[in-house]
């Protein structure tokens, strides 16, 4: 009994018990800290103000798409590579269309692409073969003065916007 009591403390296991529930969680809350300084909060924007002082310039692009009559038909590769769209409307026809595929939480894996006119009406572009899941995306002309939107899934052949989706 007199050889325990005499050791020093950390040659005790109590101690060293006592100590590892807060030692884990200050290693825990340096993890966090690092985990939250290295990646980008996708979902949460930067100028979130100024983007709900646009949502009426947004919507009236939509509005705009509507009373022109537009309505687009996206077509997509198996491989997701190549995109097609026809465009039907009563304006004419934009010289490049602007297709954006959005990722719902992952900002980074978002694509813009631009499409090109192949024939009146036909579209043609390349991206990158996005990963499986929902896609939004948004169709517009190069001028932004118009815009359909849409949700899309990937492994689907093709998708509706505009008129036509309804």
């Amino acid at each position: 009994m007199r050889d325990q009591a005499a050791s020093p403390w950390y040659r005790h296991r109590w101690p060293w018990i006592l100590m590892s529930g807060p030692a884990i969680v200050v290693v825990a809350g340096i993890g966090t800290a690092v985990l939250a300084i290295r990646t980008s909060d996708g979902v949460v924007a930067d100028d979130y103000y100024r983007q709900g002082l646009a949502i009426n310039e947004v919507l009236g692009r939509e509005e705009h798409a509507k009373v022109l009559g537009i309505a687009a038909n996206v077509q997509f590769n198996e491989e997701g590579t190549r995109v097609r769209a026809t465009l039907t409307s009563r304006a004419p026809s934009p010289s490049r269309l602007r297709l954006s595929l959005i990722h719902p939480t992952r900002a980074g894996e978002d694509q813009v692409v631009s499409l090109v006119p192949v024939a009146p009406g036909l579209f043609e572009g390349q991206l990158e073969a996005p990963h499986a899941g929902h896609w939004g995306v948004q169709l517009e002309d190069g001028a932004s003065t118009w815009r359909l939107e849409g949700t899309w899934q990937t492994g689907q052949a093709q998708l509706a916007l505009g008129e036509a989706a309804h």
